[in-house]
């Protein structure tokens, strides 16, 4: 089984998620862990949110800012959390992780989604009970 060491100290993952014809969309996002969870702070309206909502199932791999791999893929699941707790959770530990440029980047998203009506949510992605991951 593959572990979850290889995501220490790494600010983005690359999720896969997957089409309702099971092709692959792989999306490089900075993330945040908390009890053995991942937590991905995304717009409500992208198409990773579509598909995961189709299909939980997903594919982690810790890259760099524009995605290119430095690690293993591991299998895990999403879940969709839309409570302004959840959100603000991620968005706190992201920003504490990450720091100014999570900052700046949150507050021009702030402005676009003011202005196109969308809002922010916190993907959690958790690892099957059944593996050993770390």
């Amino acid at each position: 089984m593959k572990n979850l060491q290889q995501f220490d100290n790494e600010e983005f993952l690359n999720i896969e998620t997957f089409r309702k014809s099971g092709v692959g969309v792989k999306s490089p996002i900075w993330f945040a862990e908390q009890d053995g969870e991942f937590l991905l702070w995304t717009d409500v309206n992208s198409g990773k949110i579509k598909r995961i909502r189709n299909n939980p199932q997903v594919m982690v791999a810790p890259c760099k800012r524009y995605g290119d791999i430095t690690g293993e893929w591991v299998s895990a699941r999403a879940s969709i959390d839309e409570t302004p707790e959840g959100v603000e959770q991620v968005e706190a530990l992201v920003r504490r992780k990450v720091g100014i440029g999570f900052a700046l980047f949150q507050r021009i998203d702030k402005v676009r989604d003011r202005r196109k009506g969308g809002r922010r949510v916190c993907v959690r992605v958790s690892f099957p009970e059944d593996q050993d991951h770390r």
